[in-house]
């Protein structure tokens, strides 16, 4: 069974490849590392609150639309 990080993650993903928008793009928009975009789409990491708001404005999606698994 995922981990909710994994789910988390996986829902990043989604919405990224439903915006035609590589994870670098997402990284450069949200000014956080590659590696770190990689590492939470795999699960590997734990974005903090900054992190996901951060990410959310890059792909133009509300915060909450990450969190949903």
């Amino acid at each position: 069974m995922a981990t909710f990080y994994e789910k988390v993650g996986n829902r990043i993903r989604e919405l990224r490849n439903k915006k035609n928008m590589s994870q670098e793009a997402v990284a450069l928009d949200a000014k956080v590392d590659l590696t770190t975009i990689s590492e939470i789409e795999c699960g590997l990491r734990n974005p903090s609150l900054k992190t996901i708001v951060k990410i959310a404005k890059a792909l133009k999606v509300e915060p909450y639309e990450l969190l949903k698994v």
